[in-house]
């Protein structure tokens, strides 16, 4: 699915198949949040003004890579994830091993938005940096991507939740919830302390 156009997502999107959903847009909206901020390392290094940022700029764009193509990855893992829990949903609820095939079913769907709050905090991390030895020429790129992973923020979020609020192992479901929302508390204000301190700047 990560190598569908982009007119081919939006339309697989937009019709009535469940793929992609929350899950996958938020991916995608997470990749091209890092990427902008990769594009922010690609117009500072090299310039005079920035040359002592050079060797820490160059640690954050191969990180930055890393974080788009792994968010781009999750596309398919979330749409791979929601596939058996589809199938679970549609089994007669006396079918033989039918909580045990749920439960973990549900697991392995909340694990993948999951993961995808985990790297949009990365990448507000590095947007953070960003901000302050990027070039000033694109600083308005670094407080869009930080304001797109805010999004991806609450988009895995409420899809961590969907799934947590079914499962029977409510100890699980508590710890998993507990560190989304430790994660959405502490990254959603970050996110937007950036995004002021930028503003900020450019209307001094």
């Amino acid at each position: 699915m990560e190598n569908t156009t982009l007119k081919q997502f939006t339309e697989m999107t937009s019709s009535k198949d469940p793929i992609p959903g929350g899950g996958g847009v938020s991916a995608l909206v997470g990749s091209l949040a890092a990427a902008l901020g990769e594009m922010v390392t690609n117009l500072t290094i090299g310039k005079k003004k920035y040359l002592e940022y050079t060797f820490e700029l160059t640690d954050i764009r191969k990180e930055l890579d890393l974080l788009r193509s792994s968010l781009l990855g999750c596309i398919n893992k979330d749409a791979q994830a929601f596939e058996p829990l589809a199938e679970a949903y549609s089994l007669p609820k006396d079918t033989p091993g039918y909580e045990e095939k749920m439960e973990e079913c549900l697991k392995t769907a909340a694990s993948s938005p999951l993961l995808i709050l985990k790297y949009a905090c990365r990448v507000i991390d590095l947007d953070e940096r960003l901000a302050v030895i990027g070039s000033k020429f694109s600083v308005s790129d670094a407080a869009t991507s930080v304001m797109l992973a805010h999004g991806v923020l609450y988009g895995a979020y409420v899809n961590i939740l969907v799934n947590t609020r079914l499962m029977k192992d409510e100890a699980y479901a508590d710890q998993m919830n507990k560190e989304a929302v430790g994660l959405l508390d502490e990254y959603s204000v970050k996110a937007l302390n950036i995004y002021d301190d930028i503003c900020k700047r450019l209307t001094d």
